[in-house]
Order: structure tokens, then C-alpha cells, then sequence
């Protein structure tokens, strides 16, 4: 890839979100969200690129990844008002049927092209493919790792603006607001599983699902920013405070710990 066409697929990325504002604020702040969670995103995938050392071209086509992973969520949410791909559609599919539909990966060269569709698509899904393997494998962990990053900041942020204004919140929240959480949920964490969407009833259980995911977290680097930026900290503070809350926070921090002192 060329330094050019990522120039190029940045200015079809802003003409295409553009076109997604107008005078719903409901709306305009939804898309708003993944506008600039894009952007984040692109950003931490130059620092994970930078600790890895990827070299020029592998970095092009990881910030293309980055930049394109959820370019189906502005379609998504504009004709289904949600981000639950369970409630609407795939947003991975979407994205790259919106990819086809512009034809903004013609100019680029088959086998990177490729890579590029495959890490959008299964950036989203709970397990990777078996079979993936050098670059294409690289690919699909960073933005995988990446795109965690940025989500638990973008938690963080709205469990604050939650709680500062519950009223004037204008995100979606998909569960209820109740004070307790499901012992299921706890048991997964506690064993070191990553949480099921479908088990979750309550905002609690979706942030003990949220902690879980430093279990799918694939580079050491990516445990280390998330640990510098005490996002796992800020999650535990809207968390209730009790013994098995106590047991779940021993675990993460536990795990990510010991992630970082082995280096991978």
C-alpha cells in the first residue's frame, strides 16, 4: 500500500460520516460516537503498530483496517437505531458490503485486500477462524486488541456521564439499571471465561462482562496501555462493592499482571 491511498480513503471515510448527521440529536450523538471511537481507534493502532514494530507497509494496511472496522455501524444505526447486531445486522457484514458497494478498496492490491476485508469481518466475532496465519492473523489480533482499547474509554466516559445525569443521557442503554448482577456472570470471570451476551441482565453484568474481555486480549502492549489508563479500575468504581466483587477485581488484575511480566 501507499502512504496516498490511505490519504485517500480518510477523505471517502469523512464524506461518507458526514452524511450520516442531521437534525435528530439522538441520532447525531450515536453516530458522533463511532465517528470518533473510529479515529481513536486509528490512533491506537499506530501505538500498538509502533510497540510491535511493524514496518511501513504493515502499518498502512493496519491503519486501513482501523480506520474501515466499523464502517457499517453508521448504516446500522441510522436504519435500525441500534448498535446490538442481534436486534439489527451483522455490522462487520454491513461494512463490508458498504466497502463493495463504493469501491473503495479497488486501487488496493489483491492479497492486501484481502487481509484487510478478512480482519474487518471478523474483528466482531467471538472467536477468530481457524487457519488464519501471518499477516492476516496479525491483522485480525490488532484490531481486535485495538478496538478494546478504545471501547473501555468509551465506557468509562458514559458510565460517568450516566451517573452525573441519567435523564439527559443520550446513548442507548441496552439493560437495565438495576443495583445487582447475575452470580453466572461472576462465576465466568472468576474462572477466567469470557462472558456470553445472552447471559447478561442488568448494566452490572455488562460491565463484569467488559472486564472479562482482557481474556481475548492477544499483545502484552495492549494490557499494558489498557493498565496505564486504569480503565479496569474506573469500571470497578460503578461496580457495587462487596465480597465477590473483591474476588472478580483479584482476578483481573491477577491475570493482567501476569500477561505483562511474560511479555505476550
Amino acid at each position: 500500500m501507499k502512504q496516498e491511498q490511505l490519504e485517500k480513503f480518510k477523505e471517502w471515510f469523512d464524506d461518507y460520516v458526514a452524511g450520516f448527521y442531521g437534525d435528530d440529536e439522538y441520532i447525531n450523538a450515536n453516530i458522533r460516537l463511532k465517528d470518533e471511537h473510529s479515529r481513536r481507534v486509528c490512533e491506537e493502532m499506530a501505538y500498538l503498530a509502533g510497540e510491535l514494530g511493524l514496518d511501513e507497509n504493515q502499518r498502512l494496511i493496519a491503519d486501513t483496517v482501523a480506520l474501515f472496522h466499523d464502517i457499517g455501524r453508521f448504516r446500522q444505526f441510522k436504519e435500525y437505531q441500534t448498535y446490538h447486531d442481534p436486534r439489527s445486522l451483522n455490522h462487520c457484514i454491513l461494512g463490508l458490503e458498504v466497502l463493495a458497494e463504493y469501491d473503495v478498496l479497488a486501487g488496493v492490491e489483491a492479497d492486501e485486500r484481502e487481509m484487510i476485508v478478512k480482519a474487518i469481518e471478523y474483528h466482531g466475532q467471538k472467536e477468530l477462524p481457524a487457519g488464519l496465519d501471518g499477516d492476516c492473523l496479525l491483522y485480525c489480533r490488532m484490531i481486535r486488541d485495538v478496538d478494546k482499547v478504545d471501547i473501555f474509554y468509551i465506557v468509562v466516559v458514559n458510565y460517568e456521564a450516566y451517573e452525573a445525569d441519567p435523564e439527559g443521557f443520550k446513548l442507548e442503554v441496552e439493560l437495565p439499571d438495576e443495583p445487582w448482577y447475575s452470580p453466572e456472570v461472576v462465576g465466568a470471570v472468576l474462572d477466567g471465561q469470557r462472558v456470553d451476551y445472552s447471559k447478561l441482565a442488568t448494566w452490572n453484568d455488562m460491565k463484569l462482562c467488559q472486564l472479562s474481555w482482557v481474556y481475548d486480549v492477544n499483545f502484552a502492549a495492549t494490557l499494558k496501555r489498557v493498565k496505564e489508563e486504569k480503565y479496569l479500575e474506573k469500571i470497578f468504581d460503578f461496580l457495587p462493592s462487596d465480597g465477590d466483587i473483591e474476588k472478580v477485581k483479584g482476578k483481573i488484575f491477577g491475570y493482567v499482571d501476569s500477561r505483562i511480566r511474560q511479555g505476550f
